[in-house]
């Protein structure tokens, strides 16, 4: 059976080292042309809700064409700053070995499911030298849409067409860290491997019911065994 893995990005996958707000920040305050001092909450959401709560933080208007801009200033930060990313930040545990075991099994394709804008996604897992493991033409970006449960149809869907296999709720795992990804594989169609690697503790997304739950991806057997074991 033919499986597709969704893996969310920060705080499953990498952290920034808090290079990812100050991005933010920079590329919100070239764009708007206002200097800010905090941002909206931005825990397992999507860019384009940050940005338009953090407009909204600040009573600014947009035109319609903020948010664009924005995507594109930001991959530019996030490229410009790898260096200095690499040095505050980190793969996590246990991530690139989960990512090169997954790559290995033919039954299965893996990409991103994430709030990132593409271009910001793309760059970041550059940076930690993971994004060759991903089939990130077929993931599902916050750039696709606001609403996070959405993307995984949406990827679903690529990845239908790039494999010719088509994905089930039983065959689609989202891999994540917070409450807001049990309730896209939840809403959306897909099961859901939740990992206590960011600010969401173990209980929190027992109390979600995610479909699975880890407490990291240091054990690569028990990672890979939780997806081709279950049906």
């Amino acid at each position: 059976m033919h499986k597709l893995i969704l893996w969310d990005i920060d705080h499953t996958l990498i952290e920034t080292g808090g290079v990812g707000s100050e991005v933010f920040k920079d590329a919100f305050e070239q764009v708007t042309g206002h200097h800010i001092d905090r941002l909206a909450d931005v825990t397992g959401r999507t860019e384009q809700v940050i940005f338009r709560e953090t407009l909204d933080l600040y009573g600014i208007e947009d035109p319609g064409d903020s948010f664009p801009k924005f995507v594109e200033a930001q991959a530019v930060g996030y490229r410009a700053r790898a260096d200095e990313m690499r040095q505050r930040g980190r793969a996590l545990p246990g991530a690139r070995e989960a990512l090169q075991a997954f790559a290995e099994l033919p039954h299965i394709t893996q990409t991103v499911l994430t709030g990132n804008p593409k271009p910001s996604a793309i760059a970041k897992l550059e940076t930690f030298d993971l994004a060759h493991y991903l089939a990130l033409e077929i993931g599902a970006y916050g750039t696709d849409d606001s609403v996070r449960p959405n993307l995984v149809p949406i990827a679903q869907q690529r990845a239908a067409t790039h494999t010719g296999h088509a994905y089930a709720r039983e065959t689609t795992y989202i891999i994540g860290d917070t409450v807001s990804d049990v309730e896209a594989a939840q809403e959306g169609g897909a099961q859901i491997i939740a990992v206590a690697t960011g600010r969401t503790t173990i209980d929190e997304l027992r109390k979600a019911e995610a479909s699975f739950f880890l407490p990291d991806l240091s054990d690569t057997n028990l990672v890979v065994d939780t997806v081709s074991g279950s049906t």
